[in-house]
């Protein structure tokens, strides 16, 4: 039996299933739900609000975009350019930080506005191959530019102890990559950079929030993970008032589209650690074995698998039969829009058959009964999550289930039921069977085979069926892995 034959007749037989109990599906709706976007491409993308109200983008290569609703954005400045309105005459501006990196393009910066009125940018180079780096700040009036260069304050890799003053003799193997800065101020308004990629792991150093220079230029700071080279960066931290807790998002894996990136995270009462995952690890024991090199097997181990590679599966009966799945999603920000409440995430993505290309995308995050973040399965397209009936609920969705793994490929949907009696079963795999339930106005628990899942229920956009659907997601805080759910049903 072809491919074509088993999908459809798995699709039956979930039509099937419902129809005896007493739910009819709707796969799609007359009229193809359609939403305008404008992408762009900017790696490693830092959010930061403007002066406009806007909010505005800073990544890799000097790329910078701004949107005004999360959805369509423009571009400010796109790529390197020895001029440009964000940063005049960079490479003059900029010698000694390309001269020590022995680079000509920036890597993943930070933006901020500090207790002085201005923007101050993050900076940082890196030759690439080793962790010849260093990290600079920027200032502006506005955020969009024009930058101007206040020097270097950290350096990485051969010669750097003499550089930074440090007593000891760099080691990447145990001595940050001076990379991916990430800075904000606490619940009690301390400026503090979280920094660090690859090499000996992420650190934390507490900054003088009136210069944003650091408090202590003795060290590199407390380190929070990592070490000998294990594939964890892009470090990025939000404080939830309402938890109490500092939340640390890192990208595992590698940033190619065959690279397995992945985006973890893990929690602390306090912004410079201990982390802990939601298995209890403190995550200063994450770090690969002694002599290993990007060993992926050992960070698979930790923090909380929020999102990896994937892709929805077409049914029989929908639009966007030729789909692409997401791959390598990863290097996130995130952002609590005052307005409106809503927590989002920002991160760069690859997709299955187009090489190296690179996207932009925005997910509303939610924080589950048990304090854990969990991501919408698509992207933004305007919605709120609000109050949800169990009548609504009982359906067909394609699971998605991310697993622990650090994948190469997308991790692929099965078709599961939901039925009106809470009951869960899967045609395809017995052991995807189980129970939901619906608490408050739209909390949902969702226990499939021998593991709890807790998050929420969420009508979105279906950016391939081109329609409405109930979607879930959830995680398990005894194992910190992640499911996602797509309905069939259209909703209008």
């Amino acid at each position: 039996m072809g491919s074509r034959w088993k999908t459809a007749a798995l699709c039956a037989l979930s039509v099937a299933l419902l129809t005896a109990c007493g739910q009819t599906e709707r796969l799609q709706s007359e009229t193809p739900v359609e939403h305008t976007f404008t992408d762009v491409s900017v790696h490693d993308p830092a959010v930061v609000k403007g002066e406009d109200g806007a909010y505005y983008i800073f990544g890799s290569h000097l790329a910078v975009a701004k949107t005004e609703d999360l959805m369509n954005w423009e571009y400010i400045n796109n790529g390197m350019k020895a001029h440009s309105s964000v940063i005049p005459d960079v490479y003059t501006a900029m010698a000694g930080a390309f001269a020590w990196s022995r680079s000509d393009t920036f890597w993943a910066p930070d933006v901020i506005a500090l207790q002085d009125g201005k923007y101050h940018m993050y900076y940082c180079n890196c030759q690439g191959s080793e962790p010849q780096s260093c990290t600079g700040t920027a200032v502006s009036d506005a955020v969009a530019g024009p930058y101007v260069n206040q020097g270097l304050f950290l350096y990485s890799g051969a010669g750097a102890d003499e550089m930074n003053g440090f007593d000891s003799v760099y080691q990447a193997t145990r001595d940050p990559n001076a990379v991916d800065p990430c800075v904000f101020f606490d619940a009690q308004g301390r400026l503090w950079m979280i920094y660090g990629s690859y090499s000996g792991g992420i650190f934390a150093k507490e900054l003088d929030p009136d210069t944003g220079l650091p408090l202590d230029n003795s060290d590199y700071g407390t380190k929070l993970l990592g070490g000998n080279h294990l594939r964890i960066e892009a470090p990025y931290v939000v404080y939830n008032p309402d938890t109490g807790y500092y939340y640390l998002f890192l990208s595992f894996g590698g940033l190619d589209s065959d690279g397995g990136y992945n985006v973890r995270v893990v929690r602390s009462e306090n912004p410079d650690g201990p982390y802990y995952d939601p298995m209890g690890q403190d995550m200063t024991g994450c770090k690969g074995p002694s002599g290993s090199t990007f060993s992926d097997a050992t960070a698979a181990n930790y923090g909380a698998k929020l999102m990896g590679g994937y892709r929805f599966q077409w049914q029989e009966g929908e639009l966007g039969e030729a789909r692409q799945g997401y791959l390598s999603p990863g290097h996130n920000s995130c952002l609590y829009d005052g307005e409106s409440g809503k927590y989002f995430m920002i991160h760069h993505t690859r997709f299955e058959k187009r090489g190296e290309e690179h996207e932009v995308r925005v997910r509303q995050m939610f924080f589950n009964a048990d304090g854990w973040p969990v991501l919408a399965p698509y992207r933004y397209a305007g919605e709120t999550a609000g109050p949800v009936s169990a009548e609504e609920i009982p359906g067909t969705y394609k699971l998605i289930q991310h697993g622990r793994d650090i994948n190469a490929e997308a991790h692929l949907s099965v078709n599961i039921t939901l039925s009106k009696d809470g009951k869960i079963s899967c045609a395809e795999d017995a052991d995807l069977s189980g129970i939901w339930t619906l608490t408050g106005d739209n909390q949902a628990e969702l226990t499939i085979g021998s593991r709890t899942y807790t998050g929420l229920f969420l009508v979105q956009w279906d950016e391939d069926g081109k329609k409405n659907v109930m979607t879930f997601t959830a995680l398990d805080d005894e194992t910190g892995m992640c499911v996602w759910g797509s309905g069939l049903n259209a909703r209008g």
